[in-house]
């Protein structure tokens, strides 16, 4: 090889080290600026779960939600789940809490948004107990399914900020529609704030005060069918409610049936 040759190749070599020193250098001060700047990509980057997510995602859990409407037991077949709708109530909420507390059962307390704010108290109570917590809407307005999908939004993630205060930040773990006015928006809105949507297979009319032998007739009857019972604190007088509770929980303690909570994944999320 010629010298003319061997002076090119090294040119070659050193104009390579050269523009990979400066690749090195530009790509360390792109790093920099990406790291310290509060816009840049790494700021936006987020984990699941992590605690530095941004505002739209505060409150969401990490697992995914279904939007399909919850009727079985996370506790098994045999297991009944106790939802308690429209509070909470001063002077209901205690007393169910005192039943339920008495047999060692566990339920999910379905808060209107306001009440909830009105009695922190009672809220508090309730997680403190081992309950989880339902979003019940603003203003348990039963035709939200005939409303524009802001509006629905509105009445969902304002009464779930609302219970969360009132709970010092636990958990919202549901949404129940009013009346079961639930539609594919409200469900899809729910979801993505981590709460699964929540149904019922019993109606046992309580709110109609149909006495407690009519009450408890049809928690038996219903529960064959599905094990999510729906029943009220808030709203009016529920003597009924808590008696009819109280002999019902007896009877599943007869039957070695459990209370359970309703699921919240799909079979086999994380």
């Amino acid at each position: 090889m010629g010298f003319s040759a061997r002076a090119h190749k090294k040119g070659l070599r050193a104009g390579a080290a050269v523009v990979a020193s400066a690749v090195a250098v530009a790509a360390t001060v792109w790093g920099v600026a990406v790291l310290a700047e509060p816009g840049g990509a790494a700021a936006d980057r987020q984990v699941p779960g992590a605690h530095g997510a941004g505002e739209g995602d505060r409150g969401r859990a990490p697992r995914a939600i279904p939007e399909g409407i919850a009727h079985a037991s996370e506790d098994g077949a045999d297991a009944v789940n106790i939802t308690i709708d429209d509070g909470p109530d001063p002077r209901w909420t205690p007393r169910v809490l005192d039943v339920l507390a008495r047999h060692g059962a566990k339920a999910v307390f379905c808060m209107v948004g306001p009440q909830a704010e009105a009695h922190p108290d009672l809220v508090r109570a309730v997680v403190a107990a081992g309950h989880r917590l339902c979003d019940h809407t603003m203003d348990h307005d039963t035709a939200m399914d005939r409303k524009p999908v802001p509006y629905q939004e509105r009445q969902i993630l304002d009464a779930k900020r609302l219970i969360e205060a009132a709970a010092g930040g636990a958990e919202v773990a549901y949404y129940r529609a009013p009346g079961g006015a639930f539609t594919p928006d409200s469900r899809r809105i729910a979801a993505a704030h981590g709460m699964r949507p929540l149904g019922w297979n019993v109606d046992t009319k309580d709110f109609e005060k149909p006495g407690v032998a009519a009450i408890v007739d049809a928690f038996e009857r219903g529960t064959r069918n599905g094990p999510t019972v729906l029943l009220h604190d808030g709203g009016g007088n529920r003597s009924q409610t808590v008696e009819a509770l109280d002999r019902v929980l007896d009877r599943l303690e007869e039957q070695g049936r459990p209370t359970g909570f309703p699921v919240r994944t799909a079979p086999g999320a994380p």
